[in-house]
């Protein structure tokens, strides 16, 4: 860098001399401007202004601490996995979409749940009434899952599963499958997201008490790290935690936060750190703030790396890298001027490719309205193609480093993503955080501020509270879930019971009853036992409801 003392002095002539005096006769557009992590953007900045040592904070590509990405060729060797995030009403409509999305370039497939299926119930419980098929696909027995991955060689594409307090169990039905197809589990690839804490801070999807519930990942990652070596049985999530309204700087923390927690909990159980680290992967969000969302994923991962090696003593470069799959901004969407979300995703998906995403899902136009149709979840894939094969974004390497406002932002995301993190050590920990209620506490006064903005039109939502237009009827074509599915559905958990071995199914299931009460014994392979004997999610759940109980959340005030 050049002088960094006649830069200041340059930067303060150019403040005084010219940018005061065209700002006071011409009054920019805000009194102030901020990140949406209330970080002051200033308006303009100079290597002077940036502390970087380019060797030990940024690197090179693939190598620590991995801020310009983990891989040293990132897309000019392959573009990112295309994850299209699908799955409604029966495993049969949702095996022909996959299959669908597929034969469209699709090179990775992302299974949604329906609400009943991630709670843990069958399609014919009563607390299923009227949900079966309705946000997600309904998966209650390894029947379903034969149908839903019917034709599609698990071999040959990576399955990442949105599933978190039942994951073990839907992996085991995966599994299970798989082994049918004659596949081996250590040929499988994917992930089951298996991400509870987040489900307490902000998602609500959870069964069982944090504490049970954290055995069960770490049975997962004892399993996977021996069994199904490709497989991540876990990403940590924070893309839900920005749904519920956090901040770019919240996200982050809070999601290394609950990373921290399941590396802890592992190593308690006995685990080495890097016997299991290099299969931990994560999920964020992309938001609207486009260079803010950049600085992100690169303050992320360079956290990540330094946590890992400093943190946990990991020795294996493998246990360092951050990969993450990031999906656009859902909350972003709106129901008014649909084909505006086209340009919104655009940019957020732009946004996670800057930032060096392994695997993206764009969402599709509608979403604000119903369930994607085939036309809006094609435009949505046809995005990422664009973006890769047409933008030229994709042929070098982290191409936005070196600015100094990102460099800039970057550093300034990770100090206060480290200063959430040193304040929830503090506490003991993110489980003793969530109990408290901090997190979701922060997450609730962020959202407030945000929605706040929106209210008085300080923040500009095109469409909703400017440049909005009359309209009468929207001529999106709508995708309906059949109400028939849930009785189909029923009949059909009838049919597999009545010609299922009932002593084989109850035998097993009493045996997942007495490992579930000895602490620390493993499930998984119990698991994948019972669902090959065709015993239910909603009965191995049940059994595990039995034996550890139901989490009550803290109340809110």
């Amino acid at each position: 860098m050049s002088n960094p003392e006649k830069i200041l002095n340059e930067k303060q002539r150019w403040e005084e001399s010219i940018y005061k005096k065209v700002v006071n006769r011409y009054p920019e557009r805000r009194p102030e401007f901020n990140t949406t992590s209330g970080i002051p953007i200033p308006p303009v900045v100079t290597p002077a202004d940036v502390d970087v040592d380019y060797l030990e904070d940024l690197g090179m590509p693939g190598e620590y601490p991995y801020t310009r990405g983990v891989q040293p060729t990132m897309y000019r060797g392959r573009f990112w996995t295309m994850r299209q995030y699908a799955g409604y009403a029966s495993a049969e409509e949702s095996n022909a979409r996959y299959r669908y999305l597929l034969e469209q370039g699709q090179t990775g497939l992302s299974v949604a749940f329906d609400l009943p299926t991630q709670l843990g119930y069958d399609a014919d419980d009563d607390m299923a009434m009227g949900e079966v098929g309705k946000v997600g696909v309904s998966i209650s027995c390894l029947d379903d899952m034969r149908v839903l991955f019917r034709e599609i060689p698990l071999d040959k594409v990576s399955t990442s599963m949105t599933i978190n307090a039942p994951a073990a169990i839907l992996w085991a039905m995966y599994i299970a499958v798989a082994r049918e197809q004659g596949v081996a589990p250590k040929q499988l690839r994917g992930t089951i997201q298996n991400d509870i804490l987040k489900e307490y801070v902000a998602r609500g999807t959870y069964i069982f008490p944090p504490r049970p519930s954290m055995r069960l990942i770490t049975d997962t990652f004892r399993y996977g790290a021996v069994e199904v070596p490709k497989w991540n049985p876990i990403s940590i999530s924070g893309y839900h935690i920005r749904e519920a309204g956090s901040t770019a700087a919240q996200e982050i923390a809070f999601t290394l936060a609950n990373g921290i927690a399941y590396v802890d909990a592992a190593l308690d159980a006995g685990l080495g750190v890097d016997d299991f680290a290099p299969r931990l992967s994560f999920f964020f969000n992309a938001h609207n703030d486009f260079l803010e969302e950049n600085a992100k994923f690169r303050a992320a991962r360079r956290m990540w790396a330094r946590i890992m090696r400093t943190r946990f003593g990991a020795e294996n470069p493998k246990s360092w890298m951050m990969r993450f799959h990031t999906q656009t901004a859902g909350s972003t969407l709106t129901a008014q001027q649909p084909m505006n979300n086209v340009i919104r995703v655009t940019l957020q998906a732009l946004a996670a490719v800057l930032g060096g995403t392994q695997s993206l899902h764009t969402n599709s136009m509608d979403e604000a309205l119903w369930l994607p149709t085939e036309e809006s979840v094609r435009v949505a894939l046809r995005t990422q193609q664009l973006i890769a094969y047409e933008s030229g974004v994709a042929d070098v390497i982290d191409p936005l480093a070196g600015s100094y406002y990102i460099e800039h932002l970057t550093n300034a995301l990770e100090q206060r993503a480290n200063a959430y993190i040193a304040a929830i050590d503090e506490m003991g920990g993110a489980a003793v955080a969530v109990e408290r209620g901090y997190m979701q506490a922060e997450i609730a006064d962020a959202a407030y501020r945000a929605q706040k903005a929106i209210e008085i039109s300080d923040q500009v939502i095109v469409g909703v509270n400017k440049f909005e237009i009359e309209e009468q009827n929207i001529t999106l074509e709508q995708l309906k879930v059949d109400p028939a599915i849930e009785e189909e559905q029923r009949k059909h958990l009838a049919h597999v019971r009545a010609g299922r071995n009932t002593a084989r199914a109850s035998a097993i299931l009493s045996q997942i009853e007495t490992t579930a009460k000895a602490d620390g014994a493993p499930l998984m392979p119990l698991f994948i036992e019972a669902v090959e004997a065709e015993c239910t999610l909603g009965e191995i759940c049940g059994v595990l409801r039995k034996v550890w109980g139901e989490y009550q959340p803290k109340v809110m005030l």
